[in-house]
């Protein structure tokens, strides 16, 4: 339980200044500006997200072995949120927004789980290893 607490607060602490840095490039969220509170509230839904993944770590050996999963299920992840996001017009980019093409989704967001997801469990589960 202890590690779950620590991979909450350490992603969260790194998903609430992604989101701080990255807010430059959205133009708004569900037609507003985008508040502190929103991004308080986006770092807090990434903490969880991969206090979960760290949980799949954690307590299921087969996954916990293979620590290369956490890039694609944080980009797989990413994906559909984004997706979802920008189709329900949740929020909205601006020109600065670097753009994956094919898929058109941004950048920052769509590497933000998997960056903030193994660095987090880096530190919690792997550093000593």
């Amino acid at each position: 339980m202890k590690k779950l607490l620590a991979i909450l607060l350490i992603s969260f602490a790194f998903n609430f200044v992604w989101e701080h840095a990255h807010a430059v490039l959205y133009a708004s969220y569900q037609g507003g500006p985008l508040t502190d509170f929103i991004l308080l509230h986006a770092a807090l839904g990434d903490a969880v997200i991969i206090t979960v993944l760290g949980a799949l770590f954690i307590y299921f050996p087969t996954v916990g072995r293979r620590r290369w999963l956490v890039w694609p299920i944080g980009l797989a992840v990413a994906i559909f949120i984004e997706v979802l996001a920008l189709h329900s017009g949740r929020w909205q980019y601006n020109s600065m927004m670097p753009i994956i093409p094919i898929l058109n989704i941004g950048l920052t967001p769509t590497i933000q789980l998997a960056v903030t997801g193994w660095l987090t469990l880096w530190l919690v589960l792997w550093r000593k290893d």
